[in-house]
C-alpha cells in the first residue's frame, strides 16, 4: 500500500511557500488528543504542495551547465573524472542543482554526477540537490537508492524534510516518496520527529500506508504505541491485524495481558480486523511467562475453534509452562498432538522437552527424545547440548557430561559461558574440583570471561570438599576482578560451612552477608533450618523461620519441606502432618516432595491405611506424584505385600517415563515371586538389567534356585557368575 495523496481543487497556490524555510515542522507530544481534522474527508485546510523555484543563473553559468551536461550525455563507458576534469575547477554547489534540471530525462547519469559530486571533499551536495535526487530515483524505479538518500539526507541536513517536500511538485508528485521519508526517519530513531511529520503531511493531504505506521509502532513504548493507535486512526490511517499484534505484543512484553485480551476483542468490534495466529500465539506466550497455563490453555482451544491452526511457537510456549511445572509428560502429549494437526517440530521444541525431563530427573526419556531428535533429521544445537550436559550432571553423570561437551566441540558448536559453567558446577558437585578448574583455565582461553555464578559453583565446590581455606581465598580473587559477590556466593559459602558441620560459623557468616549490604533471601534460611534440623535441634530452626518471618522474606516450598523432614526424621509424624494442614490453611501449596517424606515414614511403619490417605489427598489437589513418589508407594505396597496396588504404580510410573529405583525393582520382584508370579517377575528382572540396575543377592539367589529347580543349569551357571561379578566382587 502506498502513500495518499487527497486533492483539493478549490485551493490555489500560494506563492508564500515558494521556498523551503517556510516548511519548518511542528514538533508535538506523544498525547492522546487527535488532530484537529480527519483528511480521509475533503476541506479547505488543506495546504497545497508549494511550487518549486530555483535560484536564477548566469549566462556564464547556463553555458556551463549546458557544456557540462552534454558532456556527460555524449561521455562514453570510460569513467566520470575524466568526463569532467575540464569543469571541476569552475562548479559550485549551485551548478549541481542546474544540472539536475538538464538531466532529468536522464536519471542514471544524474545520480552519477551526484555521488560524482559527493565524493570530492571540495564540494558540497546542498539539501535541495539531495532531496531532488531521492525524487529522481523513486520515480526512476530505483527504490532503494531513494531510500538510502533519504536516510542520507535526514542525517546530514537540519531543513532535509522541509525541501523534500519543497521540490516534491515539481520532480516526482509519487506520495511513496513521503512513506521512505517517514520509514527513514522512524529508522534512526527519530521517533519525535517521525510523531510531528505524520501530522505535518496530513496537513498536505498526504496519508502515510499502514505497513509504515506499523514500523513507528513498533519501536514504541507501549503507552505511546496506544495513543498513536487512537491518533493516527482519526487522521485516516487504516490499522490491520499487523498493526493490532504490534500493540498486543508491546502489552503482553510488560505484563498487561487483561488490556491484550481487550485489544484482542477490539479488533472484530472497532477495527473490523480479524486476528490471526501470530495475535493468538502472542497472547499465549504471554500468559506461559506469567505461568497462568489454564488462561494459555483457554486461549489455545478458542484460536482453534476460529479455525486457526498453532504454530511451532504456540505449541512451544505452552510445552515450556508445563515443563517448568514438571509436566513433561503432558508437554510431550501436546507434541503428538502438535505432529498430527501436521506442525513439523524443531530443535527448540525438543530442546524444551529434554530440558522438562532433565528437571524432573527422566533421564531415559532425554535419551529416547535425543534419538527421536536425530532419526528426524534435527541438528541438536548448542542450546540443546548445554541442556543434555545440565541433564547428566544432576544425574550425577558427570564423565558422559564431559564426554558430550567434548562431541559438542568436535562437531564446531562454540560452547558460551553458560555450558561452561554448567559443566564447572557438574564437576564441582561432583567433587572434582581439579577438572573444574582445568575447565576454568579453558574458559579463559576461549576468550569468555568467568561471570560470579562461574565462581559461585567453585566456590561451593571447595566448601563441599571442606576447602573452606581456599573457598575463601577463591572469593578475595573474585573481589580483585572487580566483581561483587552475591546473595548467591555467600549462600555457597553458607550451604559449605553447613555441611561439614560448623553451623555456628555459618551463622557468622550471615552476619557478614548483612554487614555486606546483601539481604539474606529464602535460601539463606533454609539452608540454615535444615543444618539444624539434620541434627534434631528442630527449636533453633523453628526460631529461625520467625526470624525470616519478622524480616518479611517469604518463606518457599523448600522451607517447608526442610521442617517437613526435620519433623519427620525426628518420628514427630503427627507434626508433620499439622504442617501440612496448616500450609493448606494458608493457601501454601505443598509439592510432591512436601508429601513424599510423610508417605515415605508412613510406609516404613507399614501403615498403608495412612499413606493411601495421604496419597489421595494430595492427587484431589491437583499435585502430581514424581518419580521419588512412585518408588514410595511401590516398595511400601510390596513390603505390606499389597502386590496389585504395588504392580498398579509401577505400571502407572513407566507410563509416565519414570524410572524405578534398584530398591523398588527388587521389593517388587521379591514380592512377586513370593506371590509365585514367576514370570512377571522374569519379566521385570529382565527390564531392571536393561535400565542399568544391579539386583541385590537375595534376587540373584531367587532366580539361581528357580533357574536350578526348572533343570536350566546353563542359565543357572551363568546367574551364579554374575551375582559373584556384581553383588560380591563389585561390593
Amino acid at each position: 500500500m502506498h502513500s495518499v495523496v487527497l486533492k483539493n481543487p478549490r485551493i490555489s497556490i500560494l506563492s508564500s511557500y515558494r521556498r523551503c524555510g517556510d516548511f519548518s515542522l511542528v514538533r508535538r507530544p506523544f498525547s492522546s488528543s487527535s488532530p484537529s481534522t480527519p483528511i480521509d474527508t475533503l476541506n479547505t485546510n488543506l495546504r497545497p504542495f508549494p511550487e518549486y523555484t530555483p535560484k536564477k543563473l548566469s549566462i556564464t553559468d547556463a553555458e556551463l551547465v549546458h557544456n557540462l551536461t552534454t558532456a556527460l550525455k555524449q561521455r562514453r563507458p570510460h569513467s566520470l573524472d575524466r568526463t569532467l576534469i575540464p569543469f571541476a575547477d569552475r562548479l559550485r554547489s549551485d551548478h549541481l542543482v542546474w544540472a539536475l534540471f538538464q538531466l532529468r530525462s536522464h536519471p542514471a547519469i544524474a545520480l552519477s554526477f551526484v555521488r560524482w559530486f559527493r565524493g570530492h571533499t571540495r564540494f558540497v551536495v546542498p539539501a535541495e540537490a539531495q532531496a531532488i535526487s531521492a525524487h529522481l530515483a523513486l520515480v526512476s524505479g530505483r527504490v532503494g537508492a531513494a531510500r538510502q538518500l533519504l536516510r542520507q539526507g535526514i542525517a546530514s541536513y537540519r531543513n532535509f524534510i522541509e525541501q523534500v517536500i519543497y521540490t516534491y511538485r515539481h520532480w516526482s508528485s509519487d506520495p511513496d516518496v513521503f512513506n521512505l521519508l517517514f520509514r527513514a526517519v522512524v529508522e534512526l530513531r527519530r521517533l519525535e520527529e517521525a510523531h510531528s511529520l505524520f501530522f505535518h503531511l496530513t496537513a498536505f493531504g498526504v496519508v502515510i500506508s499502514v505497513e509504515s505506521c506499523n514500523a513507528f509502532l513498533s519501536h514504541l513504548p507501549v503507552d505511546a504505541a496506544l495513543n498513536v493507535f487512537v491518533e493516527f486512526r482519526l487522521s485516516g490511517v487504516r490499522w490491520n491485524t499487523v498493526s493490532y499484534n504490534i500493540v498486543i505484543c508491546g502489552l503482553c512484553r510488560v505484563g498487561k495481558l487483561a488490556e491484550a485480551c481487550e485489544f484482542l476483542l477490539k479488533m472484530n468490534s472497532e477495527g473490523g480486523v480479524l486476528p490471526d495466529v501470530i495475535t493468538y500465539s502472542t497472547i499465549i506466550d504471554g500468559y506461559c511467562h506469567s505461568g497462568e497455563l489454564q488462561r494459555a490453555y483457554d486461549l489455545f482451544q478458542e484460536m482453534r475453534s476460529r479455525g486457526l491452526k498453532p504454530n511451532e511457537f504456540t505449541f512451544n510456549s505452552i510445552m515450556a509452562l508445563q515443563c517448568k511445572k514438571g509436566m513433561a509428560v503432558e508437554a510431550e502429549r501436546l507434541l503428538i498432538v502438535m505432529e498430527n494437526e501436521g506442525v513439523v517440530p524443531d530443535s527448540a521444541i525438543y530442546t524444551t522437552l529434554i530440558s522438562g525431563y532433565s528437571n524432573i530427573g527422566s533421564l531415559s526419556a532425554v535419551h529416547r527424545l535425543v534419538d527421536e531428535m536425530k532419526d528426524k533429521g534435527l541438528v541438536p544445537d548448542a542450546g540443546t547440548y548445554t541442556t543434555l550436559i545440565s541433564s547428566l550432571c544432576r544425574c550425577g553423570r558427570i564423565i558422559d557430561a564431559g564426554m558430550l561437551f567434548q562431541e559438542m566441540l568436535r562437531k564446531g558448536l562454540s560452547a558460551d559461558q553458560v555450558t561452561y559453567t554448567v559443566l564447572i558446577d557438574g564437576y564441582a558437585k561432583d567433587g572434582r574440583m581439579q577438572e573444574a578448574f582445568r575447565l576454568h583455565d579453558e574458559m579463559l582461553q576461549a576468550g569468555l570471561m568467568p561471570n560470579i555464578v562461574t565462581y559461585t559453583a567453585l566456590s561451593d565446590g571447595l566448601c563441599k570438599q571442606g576447602e573452606l581455606e581456599a573457598a575463601n581465598e577463591l572469593l578475595h580473587e573474585i573481589c580483585q576482578k572487580g566483581l561483587q559477590l552475591n546473595v548467591c556466593t555467600y549462600n555457597s559459602l553458607i550451604n559449605g560451612l553447613c555441611k561439614s558441620g560448623n553451623i555456628e560459623q555459618a551463622m557468622k557468616t550471615l552476619e557478614e552477608m548483612e554487614a555486606a549490604g546483601l539481604n539474606p533471601d529464602a535460601y539463606t534460611y533454609t539452608t540454615l533450618m535444615d543444618a539444624y534440623c539434620k541434627i534434631g535441634e528442630l527449636t533453633r530452626a523453628h526460631d529461625l523461620l520467625k526470624e525470616m518471618l519478622d524480616k518479611c522474606i517469604q518463606p518457599n516450598i523448600v522451607t517447608f519441606n526442610v521442617l517437613m523432614n526435620g519433623f519427620c526424621a525426628a518420628g514427630k509424624l503427627e507434626d508433620g502432618q499439622k504442617l501440612l494442614e496448616w500450609m493448606l490453611g494458608k493457601k501454601i501449596m505443598p509439592n510432591a516432595a512436601t508429601y513424599n517424606s510423610l508417605l515415605k515414614n508412613y510406609s516404613m511403619e507399614k501403615n498403608m491405611k495412612v499413606v493411601t490417605e495421604i496419597y489421595r489427598g494430595m492427587h484431589s489437589r491437583g499435585i502430581l506424584p514424581d518419580e521419588s513418589t512412585y518408588n514410595i508407594l511401590i516398595t511400601g505396597h510390596c513390603k505390606a505385600r499389597n502386590m496389585k496396588e504395588a504392580c498398579y504404580f509401577h505400571k502407572e510410573m513407566i507410563g509416565k517415563g519414570f524410572i524405578m529405583s534398584a530398591t523398588s525393582y527388587n521389593a517388587l520382584i521379591e514380592g512377586l515371586y513370593r506371590k509365585k508370579r514367576f514370570m512377571e517377575a522374569k519379566q521385570l528382572f529382565q527390564e531392571m538389567q536393561d535400565v542399568g540396575h544391579v539386583a541385590n543377592k537375595n534376587i540373584y539367589n531367587l532366580f539361581i534356585d528357580l533357574n536350578y529347580n526348572e533343570g536350566n543349569i546353563e542359565r543357572t551357571l551363568e546367574l551364579c557368575d554374575e551375582a559373584i561379578e556384581k553383588c560380591l566382587i563389585g561390593s
